[in-house]
């Protein structure tokens, strides 16, 4: 049973003040909610979440009025007061006889909205006296999703990710594109995939902005356009020659490819891209990556990098990006990953240009931040949920990845804070995963970095309804039951498609240190036998992350059992029985990871994840191991 008197410690983000008073307020069907005459239209949006949401909580239906009297005895009574300071603050006040939200801002009362939602969820129809007040101590709070590399979601299931966003007070968000959209001319790029529409788009911002959210454009315009100039269509913008000559790879795609800057069709091409899709977001802002170009100076542009040098080729074409963005109403955003190495130049880029300065280690050193602080350049930090590259998201990487972050952030006075969750090889890890690492952030930006113990905790209760508070504990521990993550397991597979000399093939696995994975695999079984008996006594949401948490965990044994069976059979000629029973098992698993996919995702590019245990299934029942090999 939920206990009244601890909802207030449960609260996400923990608000700035909370005075505990006697007595409870009853919710019952002569409660109303009420608007004061100060209030919009948006702030009617705001009181319908509430309503619906007691209504799906407690069975109970309320009506919503508006009254220029004050009158607020029985009800909720939201009121707008401009004297109030603090563009998001609020006050929440609870007493036995009214509930009362007030704030300067529409996003004001939304956040006391949320935290009210958030108490009725712990507490039930009776609400705890108290008074709140609150606001943020990082302005802008953002969740970075990658829409592009491997899975392209529902919009449904983007909208669901917009509601969990303003639960937690987040109030940006930023889908990221590199080739899926289905812009004009672009039929070549997208042919093979599930790209996200113009309508897509156009439904998602108005969602929302519905819910205190903006939700910004977000397009690889320099790096990471390796499927698009892979294209014939495209090809000739490529700073490399021949940039479709190897098969597909996931690794590859995370290295290449980039714009010839050399080319004045590059900088048409990024035009057109944003004349295409700015139109489509009320958003002033834009992000236009410009990361991780790695093949600049390298090819086409080799002879103009050696004359004037990299810094130069890449400022001078990222301004060309920025002030066409401006000349079109937008101020631009870049990650910060290669500006850092020359922050001498950052004076020469517009004005109010952001920098979002990524860093995902558990230990990030802070000299980044100093370094652009002391430009100084308008800055965002952005950690991550530390999901790419594995089956289950590293729970414990990621609290502390954001943690040291949003120290930093603090520290050097960030404009913003931006939680990133990448799709590095596939997009294999469900989005689901990722929602604790959204949490964490989403806490952390708002009010302070709280012990890990006591957020997963707290987010184990309230979002999850897990009365054992024990549920983001067992995550955390389970993916940290990995043995071989899915990044080696992909290495491997596409370097034995590619038919390597036996050596080079033997040397790559001998680095990857596979173990045999039977003890830890037993030790997966324990876990995942503590999370079963909790599905009697969870909400929705913790039925649904402990249903595929037991599938990622198979997943991960047969992953794991899969690759040290590979190479057993392929370098020490051992070829047990049990390699087909392997084989047989994966490709069971695979049909059931398919069936979860496909309840949020498009299809996008969940073949490219098949085709990877499908060929490691026939490797495993593979006779003729010397076939396998030039």
């Amino acid at each position: 049973m939920k206990k009244t008197a601890n909802a207030l410690e449960y609260l996400i983000p923990a608000p700035k003040s909370v005075k505990i008073g006697k007595g409870e307020f009853r919710i019952d069907f002569k409660t109303r909610i009420v608007l004061s005459d100060t209030c919009d239209s948006r702030d009617f949006g705001f009181a319908r979440i509430l309503k619906n949401d007691i209504e799906e909580k407690l069975g109970i239906r309320l009506s919503i009025t508006k009254t220029g009297s004050g009158e607020s005895c029985g009800s909720f009574f939201i009121k707008k007061d401009s004297t109030l300071s603090g563009e998001e603050a609020y006050i929440l006040t609870v007493s036995d006889k009214a509930v009362e939200i007030c704030a300067s801002t529409n996003r004001g009362i939304l956040y006391g909205i949320q935290t009210l939602r958030q108490i009725i969820s712990l507490s039930g129809g009776l609400i705890p006296a108290c008074i709140i007040e609150d606001e943020p101590l990082i302005p802008n709070r953002g969740f970075y999703h990658d829409a592009t590399r491997g899975r392209v979601q529902k919009l449904s299931s983007y909208k669901k990710l917009a509601d969990i966003c303003s639960y937690f007070k987040l109030n940006q968000l930023q889908l990221y594109v590199e080739h899926t959209f289905a812009f004009e001319g672009f039929s070549e790029v997208y042919r093979d995939d599930t790209p996200l529409t113009a309508e897509d788009i156009l439904e998602l911002d108005e969602y929302c902005f519905s819910l205190g959210i903006e939700l910004i454009p977000s397009f690889s315009t320099f790096g990471h356009l390796y499927k698009v100039l892979r294209t014939k269509t495209y090809e000739e913008l490529c700073e490399l020659d021949n940039p479709g000559a190897d098969k597909f790879s996931f690794d590859q795609r995370m290295q290449h490819h980039t714009l010839d800057v050399t080319n004045e069709k590059s900088i048409e091409f990024v035009k057109k891209m944003l004349d295409e899709v700015l139109p489509l977001f009320r958003s002033d802002y834009v992000n236009i990556c410009a990361d991780e170009t790695f093949d600049l100076g390298k090819g086409k542009s080799k002879a103009l990098a050696d004359e004037v040098g990299i810094a130069r080729i890449y400022v001078d074409f990222i301004n060309k990006i920025m002030h066409y963005c401006i000349l079109k109403g937008k101020k631009p955003m870049f990650w910060g990953d290669i500006i850092v190495g020359f922050p001498e130049y950052v004076g020469e880029l517009p004005k109010d240009v952001i920098c979002l300065n990524w860093g995902y280690s558990d230990c990030e050193k802070e000299d980044n931040t100093r370094k652009l602080a002391e430009v100084p350049v308008r800055q965002y930090l952005c950690p991550g949920v530390h999901g790419w590259r594995h089956m289950i998201n590293h729970l414990e990487m990621a609290y502390k990845n954001i943690s040291v972050m949003c120290s930093y952030a603090l520290k050097y006075k960030a404009e913003g804070f931006l939680n990133t969750d990448w799709g590095d090889y596939g997009h294999l890890q469900d989005p689901l995963f990722s929602v604790p690492g959204l949490i964490y952030g989403a806490a952390f930006s708002w009010s302070g970095v709280k012990d890990e113990d006591e957020i997963n905790r707290q987010i184990s209760r309230l979002y999850y309804g897990d009365d054992t508070e024990s549920i983001v504990c067992s995550m955390r521990e389970l993916a940290m039951l990995e043995a071989s993550n899915w990044e080696q397991f992909v290495q491997f597979i596409e370097l034995m498609q590619k038919k390597p000399a036996r050596d080079a093939a033997k040397e790559f696995y001998d680095r990857l240190t596979v173990k045999d994975p039977f003890e830890n695999n037993k030790k997966i079984d324990e876990k995942t036998a503590e999370l079963l008996p909790l599905l009697a006594g969870v909400g929705t949401e913790g039925r649904e992350l402990i249903t595929r948490l037991v599938l990622f965990a198979e997943g991960q044994k047969l992953m794991c059992k899969a690759l040290y069976q590979m190479g057993q059979k392929i370098f020490a000629g051992d070829t047990p029985k049990e390699n087909t029973n392997t084989a047989t098992e994966l490709e069971e698993w695979l049909y059931h990871y398919k069936q979860v996919w496909r309840i949020t995702s498009k299809e996008s590019e969940l073949y490219r994840i098949s085709n990877i245990f499908c060929r490691a299934a026939d490797i495993l029942r593979e006779k003729n191991t010397d076939s396998l090999f030039e």
